[in-house]
């Protein structure tokens, strides 16, 4: 009941306030110490085949950007990336288009979760423990049910200048608003 909850709360969060701000890039105002660092991934629907959006936490470490589905394999976007694991991506500093694969079983991922969960903020808190002092033993205990996706970069994205982005929105209301002020 309670992970149903937070997933509505989530959902509404993502849809009116994070993705609107990625979108028209101005995800730079978003991610910080405190939020954590977050990023948004652009997949397509396994059954619909619509674009979906979904703001995550990340960490950047060897060129390689790596998150995890915090609600375990049956997270939707997770889902999706499985089934076509060409996405693209929306840093703050700018889109990139890149292929997600599973990272869970890698060598380093104990050592990518910590950093995962230090960048994501309050987050890491809020699951019950602290990423900075917990052994790799119970790191690894309580995020084995949480898949770890790595993104290996390939190019550089659509950005929000694409014909799906918002940035004509921002563009129009700036060009009236600058119009009526010259004609009043």
């Amino acid at each position: 009941m309670a992970s149903r909850l937070l997933r509505r709360i989530l959902k509404f969060i993502n849809m009116f306030f994070m993705v609107p701000l990625f979108r028209p890039g101005l995800g730079f105002f978003v991610g910080n110490p405190i939020t954590g660092y977050i990023m948004v991934i652009k997949t397509i629907g396994r059954k619909t085949g619509k674009k979906r959006y979904v703001p995550v936490n990340y960490a950047i470490l060897d060129g390689k950007i790596y998150c995890m589905a915090g609600f375990g394999n049956a997270t939707h976007w997770y889902r999706n990336l499985q089934s076509q694991p060409n996405i693209e991506i929306i840093l703050p500093s700018g889109p990139l288009a890149g292929v997600a694969e599973d990272a869970t079983n890698s060598e380093e991922a104990i050592h990518i979760l910590r950093q995962l969960l230090k960048n994501s903020g309050f987050a890491g808190f809020f699951a019950g423990f602290n990423p900075y002092s917990i052994s790799d033993t119970e790191l690894r205990e309580k995020t084995k049910q949480f898949p770890l996706v790595r993104i290996r970069p390939t190019g550089v994205g659509s950005g929000a200048g694409d014909a799906g982005g918002w940035l004509w929105v921002l563009s129009l209301v700036v060009s009236v608003v600058i119009l009526w002020l010259v004609l009043r």
